[in-house]
């Protein structure tokens, strides 16, 4: 978001944490959200889900229309969610609480903040991987003394944007915009020679069940994975910002980047078996490897900027996710918390993680299920209020929103136990008892036709929106009609 502080504001520490954006504290307009999520969204990473879309034996045309659905609508969804803070000034999972109630939230904040913090250690991660990868071809190192210090930078960049709170990360995301921008540009450039349209082109086509998976997958690695914070920053607009250009710029600036780098990543792939392979075992690192060496270190930079981009939003919110939860500390705590579980995390990807791929869509599906499902009845409880939200009630167990409502718990628990019946995860040896309903729906079981296509996550997004307009209607109604509650400061 633009900087529309007074001039000379010196940088602090942001002190609101769960509380609500008092109106003196709102500003800017809904295309200021184009900064954040651009900048968030533009990582050179979106090159090598060309590579990813193609791993699931599609066809080039296949893997773009798969990836352009899966973008558009999933960033779409974080749209939605991004009215819910012009709505009601406080943080996604504070929101959250209007359908499940001020305790009963903490289930999803809690899988929010699972999320959030695994996010940010795969982002580290990969920035660690491709310094290394880049000082290697370089001959300046690369080996673990490299990792080491790549680690250490990417982190503190990391740690202290989050730390510090909205201010900093809104600076930042500008400058990321501009300089991973620009040297995305060039990158695409130097390397465009190496496209072959004949190979590209020559790809088989997949089946229907292959395509809904490289879809979902898509869904589950952009926008599906940003649904529980998009409220985060949109609740810094003033309430007369109209819902439609929240919607709009956050759909726009989260997905625009992902579109052309997709398209992009999809032709070298395509171009190239090789480098197919080699980003699954080093997604960024393996870019560098058609590059002239001229530009390993620009492209050093643009990947780690782009990659801590979308880390430093990741770490805040998950700060204000564990804050929800219940862990009774400041906000700025909660992130520094927050970063030793990343740095940890990190380690284990860089030092000891033999495939990092295989683990990497099994967290993705995973976590994407209870998300969806989260996603599906907050929509649903969204479109079902007619007024803002009551901002005191969102803080007060024995107010409307109640303490702990049993039908959006239960709703959810049960869209996840669908979901993860509906999905496999073979490449994670931790991950295979799921799939379970495969064989008794007839879908041919584990190994049959749809056991890659990823549906739990489409199913447990429908059960939690369609269970929650069938069940919450009324409950909704009476929540609306009562009056108004008198100002309380958020706990």
């Amino acid at each position: 978001m633009a900087d529309t502080r007074e001039p000379g504001r010196q940088l602090q520490v942001e002190t609101h944490g769960l509380d609500v954006i008092g109106d003196a504290d709102r500003k800017g307009t809904p295309r200021t959200l184009f900064w954040p999520w651009f900048g968030a969204n533009v990582s050179v990473l979106g090159l090598s889900y060309g590579a990813f879309a193609l791993g699931f034996g599609i066809s080039f045309w296949q893997a773009l229309a798969a990836g352009v659905l899966g973008i558009l609508a999933s960033f779409l969804l974080c749209g939605f969610i991004a009215v819910a803070g012009k709505r009601g000034s406080a943080p996604t999972m504070v929101l959250s609480r209007a359908a499940y109630g001020v305790r009963g939230n903490r289930l999803p904040s809690v899988v929010s903040w699972v999320l959030t913090v695994g996010w940010e250690t795969v982002l580290i991660a990969l920035a660690t991987m491709a310094t290394a990868t880049v000082f290697t071809r370089l001959g300046w190192g690369g080996g673990t003394e490299t990792e080491v210090v790549a680690l250490m930078v990417v982190c503190a960049l990391t740690v202290v944007g989050g730390v510090m709170g909205f201010d900093l990360i809104m600076r930042l995301q500008t400058v990321i915009t501009v300089i991973t921008g620009v040297l995305t540009i060039v990158y695409v450039v130097l390397v465009a020679d190496h496209i072959h349209w004949a190979t590209v082109s020559a790809v088989p086509a997949g089946s229907a069940q292959e395509f809904i998976g490289a879809l979902v997958f898509m869904m589950t690695g952009f926008g599906l994975g940003w649904v529980n914070a998009a409220a985060d920053y949109s609740r810094y607009l003033p309430r007369t910002s109209a819902g439609r250009g929240v919607i709009g710029w956050t759909t726009f600036g989260g997905s625009v980047a992902p579109l052309l780098l997709l398209l992009f990543g999809l032709l070298l792939a395509g171009s190239s078996p090789a480098l197919d392979k080699a980003i699954a075992a080093d997604p960024i690192g393996a870019l560098t490897t058609i590059l002239p060496t001229w530009f390993l270190v620009p492209f050093a930079v643009v990947a780690v900027l782009g990659l801590v981009g979308g880390a430093v939003l990741d770490i805040y919110s998950s700060g204000l996710a564990l804050l929800s939860a219940g862990l009774p500390v400041p906000r700025y705590l909660a992130a520094l918390v927050d970063g030793v579980l990343m740095i940890a995390g990190s380690v284990y990807i860089v030092f000891f993680a033999d495939d990092f791929l295989g683990q990497f869509m099994g967290f993705l599906t995973t976590l994407g299920v209870p998300i969806a499902a989260w996603c599906g009845v907050m929509l649903a409880d969204l479109a079902l209020r007619r007024r803002d939200y009551d901002e005191a009630d969102l803080y007060r167990p024995v107010g409307r929103y109640g303490d702990v409502p049993l039908p959006p718990l239960l709703l959810t628990l049960a869209a996840t136990a669908l979901g993860w019946g509906l999905v496999t995860n073979t490449a994670a040896s931790w991950l295979t008892w799921q799939g379970y309903l495969l064989g008794p729906l007839g879908l041919g079981g584990k190994s049959g036709a749809w056991a890659y296509a990823n549906l739990g996550v489409l199913a447990a997004l429908a059960l939690g929106f369609l269970g929650t307009l069938a069940l919450a209607r009324g409950r909704v109604r009476a929540q609306e009609a009562e009056p108004a509650s008198p100002p309380m400061t958020a706990v």
